[in-house]
Parts: C-alpha cells; structure tokens; sequence
C-alpha cells in the first residue's frame, strides 16, 4: 500500500448537492496550490469531465462491481505525484446492487472502505432541523469500518435554521464540517442522463470559480484536508485496458463523447495512436487508422446533421469495407440504419448496421451489464467476458443483425439489449468498462 490521503464526497441520496460541493473544493484546493487527484466511484461518464475542468487533473472512475482488484489498483496509481484524493460518490453512500446476497455491493461505501478514504456526507436539510441529525447518524453508524469525516448541511434556511441543525448534530455527535445556506443559482443544467456535459456548459468556468467561493465563505476547507486519509493499493499484476488496436479514429463531440477515462489512459499508455475526429463537423476519420470507435453520447440531439454529415458517412462506409468499426450506445445507434427522434423524426443514419432506435416513446435502460460475447468486439474474441454500464432512454424498433453477445444485468437476468455485428461492424447499448479479470 502507497499512503495517499483522500475523501469521498457522498450524500444519503442523489439530489443532495455532491456535485456542487466537489467542484467547489476541487478547485478550492487546487486554488491553495495542491495537487489534487478527482475519482468518481461508480460507472457515471460525465462527472469526470467537470472534475478534470475544476482540478486540472483527469479523474478516472474507481467501480467495485465493475473493476477488479488488478485493475482497481492501476486506476488508483493514477493519483501518484497528487498531494490529495477527491472522490464522488454516486447515489447515495451505500446504495448498490445486490450480487453475492450484499447490499451495497459496488457502493460508494465501499470504495472508501477498500481505499480509506472518509466519508463526507452532505446532508439536505431543508425540511428539517434536529431531525437531519438522525440521518446523519445512521449513516455513520450503518458500517462501522467506513471511515467517516462528517457532514456538511445543505441548502440551510436561516441563521436559526443552522442552529438547530447543528444543536442536532452536536447531540448526535456528527461533526459539521460546514453549512451551506440555500442559492437556487448553484444548480448545474441537467438533461435526461443527469447534467449536461462539460463542453456543453455555456459559463463552466464562472461557476466553478463561484462554487469554490461558495465553499471557502461556508466551509472549514482545512479540517477537510485534516481529515483526509488512506492508501492506494498496489497488485504486481496491474495494468489498465489494452488498446484493441494501434490507429484508432476515435469520434469526439458534442455527440459522441462517453468513453471511460481509464479506457482512453490504457490505450494511450500502451503506444495506441488516439486520431480524434468530429462527425459532428463533418470529419471523416483518418483513413489510415486501423480501428474506428464511436462513443456514446447525445446524437439524438443532432439527428439532422448527422444524417447530413457525407464526409462522416462515406469514410465510415469505407472503412468498414476492411476493417473494423465498433459503436456504443450512442454511437451504436449512429451505425444503425434509423434513428427516430423524441419528435418522430426519422434520420437515416451510417446503415452499417440494420438497427432501428426510438427516442419518440422513451424507456428507461439503467444498469450494470456482464457481457459474454458470440462474435468478435475489437480487442476481444468470441468467449470474453466483459463488464460495462447501460444508461439511456432509446427503444430499439428493428434489430437484425446477429446477436454479438449474451448479456445480463448486474444479477444475472438477461436483458434484451444484445448488441449485434455485421461483417466489419459491431455496436453495443452497453459502455465497456473492463474485461473481467481471471477470465
């Protein structure tokens, strides 16, 4: 084990304002001059993005379902040269799924335990007094061999409003780290997968700077950094993904842009050529690349221009002539022959793929996926087992291509959201995270 002092920001549920809290100190401390290492715990694709814009350092997910303890151990090196670790946890503190007959199983509870890192737990407490104390307390005392630093109360009402809050917590015996009155102008845009992507944000870099001020006017920063504590683990055998090829065009934009941190790090690491291009502004790829990976994203906002992008279009018909091009959620949709929108547009799309999708009658898909493939994904043979997240509202109409792989949910009931393959190209709705290990 490396000494490497961290916490993980948490809250009892989503909605409580983690986000808010983290940018603010991430930049607060980086503002104080040190180098801090942002995590996300969970599978969420779109939070590192504004930790990487707050710290100036790229944050990686840490995912205890997902990740096993090689891989664990080499995302965690990642924080070598940081003076702290800041991690956000998803949902609420112990929230997870059930696998194995354990609740919490892959929580955030759990990356701070494995990583010791303690828990600061913002608690909302509008509606309430000395009541919050008693959800403060539960989530201190829920497992003991959870670090926990204490709370930070947010969206307080009135100076008498935070004494009785705090008289609570005082009886209870939590420690207040902060409170935070109420502002209505401290939310960040959201969208259907949770807030918008950083690129898209029209003034991130104003709001982060105000968040951090925020915090430094409510907030002791510095008992914070007093009590950040823990270890990186280390296993000989760690290493991050291998990159399924050595040129890789990979699609970069507004529309397609939800590709693991860790994924991206392993690829670069091991010498693979990342040839970024933008279907959005009509980039065909690189023709010389040897792989073409299309991201998730939000291409259901640009059907239109897509439909329209030919450089885009041609290149990859092209390149799916001889060699692989594989898409995910977002970008599986955009190989596929028709993507309908929320309006009932229809926009044709690559038809490299014979896939049709819906955003016109939304359904909701969330979950972790275990994925045993019937066909080739680039980087994997038919047999591996692989380990991913699905997040998205999309209804697949028509699917006729062969089936890529088995999948199931995170409990082993299989889920209809197959994937499929034709000739060169494959897609899947799940975002892929990891081989597992040992398989």
């Amino acid at each position: 084990m490396t000494e490497m002092p961290g916490i993980m920001i948490s809250a009892p549920s989503s909605g409580t304002g983690k986000t808010t809290v983290m940018l603010g100190l991430l930049r607060a401390l980086a503002e104080d001059g040190l180098q801090v290492q942002p995590f996300k715990s969970g599978p969420d694709y779109i939070d590192p993005a504004f930790h990487h814009a707050a710290s100036g350092r790229a944050s990686f997910n840490l995912d205890s379902w997902a990740m096993g303890p090689d891989l664990l151990a080499a995302i965690s090196q990642q924080a070598l040269g940081a003076d702290i670790c800041v991690a956000e946890g998803s949902m609420g503190l112990y929230d997870g799924v059930a696998t194995r007959g354990q609740s919490g199983f892959g929580s955030s509870a759990e990356t701070a335990q494995r990583m010791g890192w303690p828990v600061v737990l913002i608690v909302d407490v509008s509606g309430q007094a000395q009541s919050a104390a008693a959800t403060a307390l539960g989530f201190q005392a829920y497992n003991p061999q959870v670090p926990f630093a204490g709370v930070i109360l947010n969206r307080c009402a009135s100076p008498r409003h935070e004494r009785l809050a705090r008289l609570g917590m005082e009886n209870a015996g939590v420690n207040v780290l902060g409170v935070l009155p109420r502002r209505g102008d401290l939310t960040l845009p959201e969208r259907h997968l949770g807030l918008i992507q950083a690129v898209e944000h029209p003034d991130l870099e104003v709001a982060i700077a105000g968040y951090a001020t925020f915090l430094r006017e409510h907030v002791d920063i510095n008992a914070i950094r007093d009590a950040a504590k823990g270890q990186l683990p280390q296993h000989a055998g760690a290493q991050l993904p291998e990159p399924p090829a050595q040129r890789i065009a990979l699609a970069r934009d507004a529309a397609f842009s939800f590709t693991y941190p860790h994924v991206l790090e392993g690829w670069r690491r091991a010498g693979a050529e990342i040839l970024p291009f933008s279907p959005l502004a009509n980039e065909a790829p690189d023709a010389t690349a040897d792989l073409i990976w299309l991201p998730g994203g939000y291409p259901e906002l640009h059907g239109g221009t897509l439909a329209a992008a030919d450089n885009f279009l041609s290149g990859i018909r092209k390149h799916a002539e001889t060699r692989p091009v594989h898409g995910e959620c977002g970008g599986y949709m955009a190989l596929g022959d028709t993507l309908i929108d929320k309006e009932g547009t229809h926009h044709r799309m690559a038809g490299l793929l014979g896939l049709v999708t819906s955003y016109e009658k939304r359904k909701f898909h969330l979950g972790y996926r275990r994925a045993v493939l019937d066909a080739p994904l680039p980087g994997y043979v038919p047999g591996a087992k692989l380990r991913g997240h699905e997040f998205h509202y999309s209804t697949i109409l028509e699917q006729p291509d062969a089936p890529l792989a088995q999948v199931a949910d995170a409990d082993g009931n299989p889920v209809p959201e197959t994937g499929s393959y034709r000739g060169n190209v494959s897609g899947t709705f799940f975002h892929l995270i990891t081989a597992e290990e040992g398989a």
